[in-house]
């Protein structure tokens, strides 16, 4: 059964850090996307960014060069991160990780992702 946890979230002022972390059970494949969703107040769920099998990254607009996806560990049981720089008020939301197993090339569409984390909620005020 393939698990994931979220950790990490919290409140922040505009302008500050926070750095999510999401631990994963093993998986059966080397070969997966991990990717993190948000669903901010009131607003559809939508993709932040994702990483594929290799290390490459894909990030919605609207963060890009204030987050940044990473992954390290074990190759069947990593752990996802995200590192969220200046952050913003409309970055408050609910974030969740996923993954999609058979995976090499990432992208953020929350319909290919089979499995999910619980999430962890980040406040940002300005």
């Amino acid at each position: 059964q393939v698990q994931l946890v979220e950790s990490g979230g919290g409140s922040a002022e505009a302008g500050g850090s926070l750095r999510l972390s999401c631990k994963t059970s093993p998986f059966a494949t080397s070969s997966f996307c991990l990717s993190w969703f948000r669903l901010p107040p009131g607003k559809k769920r939508e993709g932040v960014a994702a990483i594929g099998r290799d290390g490459e990254t894909v990030y919605t607009e609207s963060v890009k060069g204030r987050f940044a996806i990473s992954k390290d560990g074990d190759t069947w049981e990593p752990t996802l991160y995200l590192q969220m720089n200046d952050l913003r008020p409309e970055d408050t939301a609910m974030y969740y990780c996923a993954v999609r197993l058979y995976c090499v090339t990432p992208d953020t569409s929350p319909d290919r992702y089979t499995y999910w984390g619980r999430g962890t909620q980040v406040t940002v005020s300005s």
